[in-house]
């Protein structure tokens, strides 16, 4: 039996020990092909490490950089969810060494950007970390001791700051707002294809993270959050577990809350919290 496709500079080290292979369907493409021997997660889930490797960069093309396992629970239409931690992922990704340091300069990138806010300064120039994300004041410690005095900016219109502070809204500047929620207030109302869900908002803000989100217009009326990685239905903005144990089976229906009106603020991710 083989385990992967023989490649000159793209596989995995066959003598690592620590990877298992079993018979078992490849939970990412459903393929069953009992000939072809596939790996066996963390999560007890089996996987080909081709397969692996496309959904592990589809996730990476969304802006996700932690790797979830899509394979659904036994029996259930509930997805199992679990972590792949990245070493089990690098050790069986099928990568060339310059792809792989693409990969890896890919997942550094996301995850500062996850859990760091950073700006260049428009004073200096020099990258300053908001460490308050319900303050748009932000000081930059370089401009200060170069001007003599505090130099703070507006983390949301860039300009030197104006006005009373901290404020997490806008600052005194003509023409400061909030872009993400004029998005918010502004997008156009749609029909989701598949329901019978009409007048809804196209644009959402993820209810655990906040980051603004568009419904594909396939499957059902819930979505993933390609941040945060947690379900909710895209109609009454409730996590998919809460929705559905409100109206079993309401998958393509209204649902008991009715749908959300649109957005007026933006929910902050506890990060510590979260997934």
């Amino acid at each position: 039996m083989s385990t992967v496709l023989e490649q000159s500079e793209k596989h995995y080290d066959p003598n690592d020990h620590t990877l298992k292979f079993v018979k078992g369907k490849d939970e990412i493409t459903g393929d069953d092909d009992p000939n072809i021997l596939r790996a066996e997660m963390s999560c007890k889930h089996a996987v080909d490490p081709n397969s692996l490797t496309a959904w592990c960069r589809s996730l990476l093309d969304r802006g996700q950089y932690k790797f979830y396992c899509p394979a659904l629970k036994d029996g259930t239409t509930e997805k199992c969810g679990q972590e792949w931690p990245y070493h089990e992922v690098r050790k069986l990704a099928v990568l060339t060494n310059e792809e792989q340091r693409h990969f890896e300069e890919t997942v550094a990138v996301l995850a500062a950007a996850e859990y760091c806010e950073y700006k260049s300064c428009p004073g200096c120039g020099t990258f300053v970390e908001r460490t308050n994300l319900n303050n748009l004041n932000v000081c930059c410690i370089i401009c200060t001791a170069e001007k003599g005095n505090a130099y703070e900016f507006c983390w949301q219109c860039m300009k030197p700051w104006k006005g009373p502070g901290p404020r997490s809204d806008r600052c005194d500047n003509e023409g400061c707002t909030n872009v993400e929620l004029d998005t918010l207030r502004n997008c156009p109302l749609i029909s989701l294809c598949n329901s019978v869900v009409k007048n809804c908002p196209s644009i959402r803000a993820c209810p655990t993270c906040g980051k603004l989100l568009e419904h594909s217009q396939k499957g059902c009326k819930n979505i993933f959050c390609c941040r945060c990685n947690v379900e909710f239905c895209f109609v009454c903005l409730e996590l998919t577990q809460t929705c559905q144990a409100k109206r079993p089976g309401s998958w393509y229906n209204l649902c008991a809350k009715g749908i959300a009106p649109r957005q007026t603020s933006i929910p902050m991710w506890n990060r510590n919290g979260s997934q």
